[in-house]
């Protein structure tokens, strides 16, 4: 069993905040291990029926509990998951909780309402830079072409023969426990057209007739996607000037295998990893700094910022992204900053083992490692 200390931190820090911590991700994200691999946790499947029996009496069975450290997983199985989990956070604090399920009960408004200020989430991205050293292959163009779900990662074939049976777990699973969908194919269709096109400006007309759904119901499948964290949606930074963007959205693909597999690419070319090094680096903000704040920026003339970190009180901070620190062109960062001057500017570029500092006549750039970006935002 492969330990991720990066995320076997965050829970025990999590731990010292609130005793209920919910880890929450995609199916095949690596929840199931993550709880087993902590240390000195009892662990529970709630998939089982003996288990979900334990838990009927929710008192009792958290009273013979006192003092240890449990782990539920597939919570959702149980019939109300936030009476338990409620009655955990508010009457046996002694209880450490870490709970799983699927990524529709955490989108549910019943269960977070419920738990508001309860409870600590952390949500569990595909593998990150600190996984690829505790997996002991730090490939990135592995990484790329198969993904970050671990079962993928540690295949040596690329996940396309996978993908469908994912895909038919998340709709049966996810998909309609909550939401009800209809129209499956129609869904499937756009989920594939959608990853295909990762990291494109979102357009609900251009799908709505290969999908033949009208382009609201477009606009829902898009929301349930975000809400069951398959799709990143960032929004455009602006403070509404004329020459900027100011609604239309960015979206992105969860995964890199993913991608790769819908876009028919079974081995990456050169000009393919600046695309992909673009998602590495989003899912690693995603994961290491959170996504409060994240968004994108571009104007009318079509210069554009990777990602715009705009938090309340602090200046904006924009990132650019290059597979090689020599492909950077500084004119679409430099009309940022002309509407925007005060800010730190970052180029993370794969082949930058040491951060160095750039003028271009009055910009200033740091060009640094992704690890070294993450480092320095914590300074922000």
């Amino acid at each position: 069993m492969v330990k991720r200390n990066y995320w076997l931190k965050r829970i025990e820090v999590a731990w010292r905040k609130h005793n209920l911590v919910w880890l929450a991700g995609v199916r095949r994200a690596g929840k199931t291990m993550l709880c087993r691999s902590l240390a000195d946790v009892e662990y529970f499947d709630c998939e089982r029926p003996r288990v979900r029996q334990q838990m009927e009496d929710p008192e009792a069975f958290l009273e013979g509990l006192r003092g240890k450290r449990v782990a539920l997983d597939e919570v959702h199985r149980l019939g109300n998951p936030s009476e338990l989990l409620k009655i955990a956070a508010d009457h046996f604090p002694d209880v450490r909780i870490v709970a799983t399920g699927s990524s529709s009960l955490g989108a549910s408004s019943k269960f977070g309402d419920t738990l508001t200020g309860r409870k600590t989430d952390i949500r569990l991205t595909p593998m990150i830079l600190p996984d690829l050293v505790d997996f002991k292959k730090d490939d990135l163009q592995h990484r790329m072409l198969h993904g970050g779900l671990p079962p993928f990662f540690l295949s040596e074939t690329p996940p396309e023969t996978d993908i469908q049976d994912w895909l038919d777990a998340y709709w049966a699973k996810d998909i309609q426990s909550l939401f009800r969908l209809e129209r499956r194919a129609s869904f499937q269709k756009f989920f594939e057209l959608l990853l295909a096109q990762s990291g494109g400006i979102f357009e609900a007309s251009s799908y709505a007739t290969p999908c033949e759904v009208s382009r609201p119901t477009i606009a829902n499948y898009l929301s349930v996607l975000d809400a069951t964290y398959v799709a990143h949606v960032l929004r455009p930074f602006s403070t509404r000037r004329a020459s900027e963007i100011v609604s239309a959205p960015k979206v992105y693909g969860f995964d890199t295998g993913f991608v790769c597999a819908l876009r028919g690419w079974d081995r990456l070319r050169t000009d393919d990893m600046g695309y992909l090094w673009e998602h590495l680096v989003l899912n690693e903000l995603l994961a290491r700094v959170g996504r409060q704040g994240l968004g994108y920026w571009r104007d009318k003339r079509g210069h554009e910022v990777d990602f715009v970190i705009a938090r309340r009180g602090k200046d904006p901070v924009a990132i650019e992204c290059k597979w090689r620190a020599e492909r950077f062109d500084p004119p679409a960062l430099m009309s940022f900053r002309q509407s925007y001057p005060k800010g730190r500017n970052f180029i993370v570029a794969q082949d930058v083992d040491r951060s160095f500092q750039r003028r271009f006549d009055r910009l200033d750039a740091t060009f640094c490692s992704l690890n070294s970006l993450i480092e320095l935002l914590g300074d922000e």
